[in-house]
C-alpha cells in the first residue's frame, strides 16, 4: 500500500515506524505541523515526527494548512492508497479525507466513543479511569466520530502521568495499525458505527486547566497533578498573593484537615497542604526559574510555615 502519514508529536513516531516495517508498504510522504519557535532563544525547531522522518530519509511536508488546494493537489499527485493520521493537530476537510481509496485511518488514544478530542489520555486520568486504550477508525468530518475498526485496552497505573500514559498508548496504537491496514486491504475488516449517546469529550488543554483549586477533593487534585504532567502542569502561588508560581509535579494524598490551601505541617517529608476532605504531600515541585526538586528539599529552602497559605 502507498501510505501518506500525518502526525506531529513523539507518541506518533511508533506508528510511523510500524508502517515502515510493514512488508509491501511504502510511506510516500510524511505530513507534520510546521516548525515552531522553542527554547529561550525561540529558534525554529521541527516537531518530533518531522525529525524522526528526516532521520529515516522520508519526504516531509509541513504545511500551515493541509486543506489548502495546492497542498491537497500535491498529496493527490502521490497516489496514496490510504492516509494514516496519528495526533496530527489539524482538522481535515472533505478534500483531504477523500485523497485515498481506503480513506483516512486515525489511531485515536481512547476507547471510542469515550474521550473524543485533542487530549484523551490526560482526561482519562482526571476522570479516574483505570483502563483506557486505543481505537483505529475511518475518519469523517465530525470530531473523532468515524467508524471504529479495531480496539486495544491499556491499563492506567496508579502512578501514570499524562506523558507516560500517552507513550504507552502510542506504542499500543503502533501495534494495532498493521492489522488494521491489512484488514482494510484484504476486505476482511468492517467498520462499526459509534453510539453518539456514549460519547464524552476530551478538549484541548490550556494553562488554566492546571491552576490548582485546593477546595477540590484531594484525590481529584492528585489525579490532575498526574494528568497535566508534563503539560500544562499544575501550578499554584507560594505563598498566596506573592505572585511566585510553583509547579507541582508529584503529590500524595494523606490524612489531614484544615482550610483548603493552608500549610498543615513542614517537616523532613516536605509540606503537607490541606485540600478538600484530606491533604496533599508535595513530593516533587519546581519553583519559578529553578530546577525540579524533591518536596523535602523545597521545604528546607522555602519560607512557608504551618498556617501559611498557597494560592
Amino acid at each position: 500500500m502507498r501510505v501518506i502519514f500525518m502526525g506531529s508529536p513523539d507518541c506518533a513516531c511508533p506508528s510511523l515506524d510500524a508502517l515502515m516495517a510493514m512488508p509491501g508498504t511504502q510511506v510516500v510522504s510524511v505530513v507534520t505541523q510546521p516548525d515552531r519557535p522553542q527554547g529561550r532563544g525561540l529558534h525554529l525547531q521541527p516537531c518530533a515526527v518531522k525529525a524522526h522522518a528526516l532521520e529515516r530519509g522520508l519526504p516531509v511536508l509541513s504545511p500551515p494548512n493541509v486543506n489548502h488546494p495546492e497542498v491537497t493537489a500535491a498529496l493527490a499527485a502521490l497516489r496514496p492508497e490510504v492516509v494514516v493520521v496519528v495526533a496530527f493537530g489539524q482538522i481535515m476537510k472533505r478534500a483531504v479525507l477523500d485523497l485515498a481509496p481506503f480513506g483516512c485511518v486515525n489511531v485515536h488514544a481512547s476507547l471510542l466513543p469515550k474521550y473524543r478530542g485533542a487530549a484523551p489520555a490526560p482526561w482519562a486520568i482526571v476522570s479516574g479511569e483505570t483502563v483506557t486504550g486505543v481505537t483505529t477508525m475511518r475518519m469523517n468530518e465530525r470530531l473523532d466520530a468515524g467508524e471504529m475498526l479495531l480496539k486495544r485496552e491499556v491499563a492506567i497505573a496508579p502512578d501514570d502521568t499524562g506523558g507516560n500514559l500517552l507513550t504507552k498508548l502510542g506504542c499500543a496504537g503502533a501495534e494495532l495499525l498493521p492489522p488494521t491496514l491489512a484488514g482494510l486491504r484484504d476486505g476482511t475488516l468492517r467498520g462499526e458505527a459509534q453510539d453518539d449517546r456514549l460519547a464524552t469529550l476530551a478538549p484541548k488543554m490550556s494553562k488554566a486547566h492546571g491552576v490548582m483549586d485546593w477546595s477540590l477533593p484531594a484525590a481529584d487534585l492528585e489525579r490532575r497533578v498526574r494528568a497535566f504532567n508534563p503539560w500544562p502542569c499544575c501550578t499554584c502561588e507560594a505563598p498566596r498573593g506573592s505572585g511566585q508560581r510553583l509547579r507541582v509535579l508529584r503529590v500524595r494524598v494523606e490524612a489531614g484537615a484544615g482550610e483548603p490551601g493552608s500549610v498543615l505541617t513542614r517537616d523532613g517529608d516536605g509540606l503537607l497542604v490541606a485540600a478538600g476532605g484530606a491533604a496533599l504531600r508535595l513530593l516533587e515541585v519546581q519553583p519559578a526559574g529553578r530546577k525540579v526538586m524533591s518536596g523535602s528539599d523545597y521545604a528546607r529552602g522555602c519560607h512557608l510555615m504551618p498556617g501559611d497559605w498557597l494560592g
